[in-house]
């Protein structure tokens, strides 16, 4: 009897991590792990040079 009783209840046991584990999750696509957005808004005061600055803030 007590091989019946165990047998029991290692099958129970297998079904139960079948159940849990049976399958492998969805790959996921390389197009699905990426996000591309710009990293700020360009600010045009910032990237604008003006020739004559140096001379106002050095000379005067």
């Amino acid at each position: 009897m007590d091989d019946a009783t165990s047998q029991q209840g290692s099958e129970a046991e297998a079904a139960v991590r079948r159940a849990r584990f049976g399958a492998l999750p969805e790959p996921v696509r390389v197009e699905d792990m990426v996000e591309e957005r710009p990293a700020g808004t360009p600010d045009p005061a910032r990237t604008a040079y003006n020739q004559d600055e140096w001379l106002v803030r050095y000379c005067l």
